[in-house]
């Protein structure tokens, strides 16, 4: 039997889910098209939907590598990175039980943040 999978988007990641969103209503009533705003909420989405289908899809990172702040915060015991357009990144960790699967967005952060926070430095 095939559990349902959620997809919740928490904090940082639902506001700034929102913000995107706002902003490109804005774009659209100005009759812009394609920006780069525009891109990232169709990669989100996209993402999300992959993501629902097979929680498992992104790209899971070793336990050692999750960042304290999400194991201390949301009790991440696991974390999967997926890639979104322009170098973003969407970050997620799967939580489950007997009657569903949960994959709750711990963040959607640009690649100067995602450096930050796993503490990648440029040489």
């Amino acid at each position: 039997m095939n559990k349902p999978v959620r997809v919740i988007l928490l904090d940082e990641a639902d506001s700034e889910y929102k913000k995107l969103n706002e902003v490109v209503g804005q774009q659209i009533k100005e009759g812009k098209d394609n920006t780069d705003e525009m891109q990232l909420l169709r990669s989100i989405k996209q993402k999300i939907d992959f993501v629902k289908a097979n929680p498992f899809y992104g790209d899971n990172i070793a336990k050692g590598l999750i960042p304290k702040e999400y194991a201390v915060k949301y009790n991440a015991k696991n974390l999967w990175r997926v890639e979104l357009t322009n170098y973003w990144r969407m970050l997620y960790t799967i939580k489950g039980d007997q009657v569903e699967v949960i994959c709750f967005v711990l963040d959607i952060i640009d690649h100067q943040e995602y450096d930050k926070k796993f503490g990648y430095k440029k040489k």
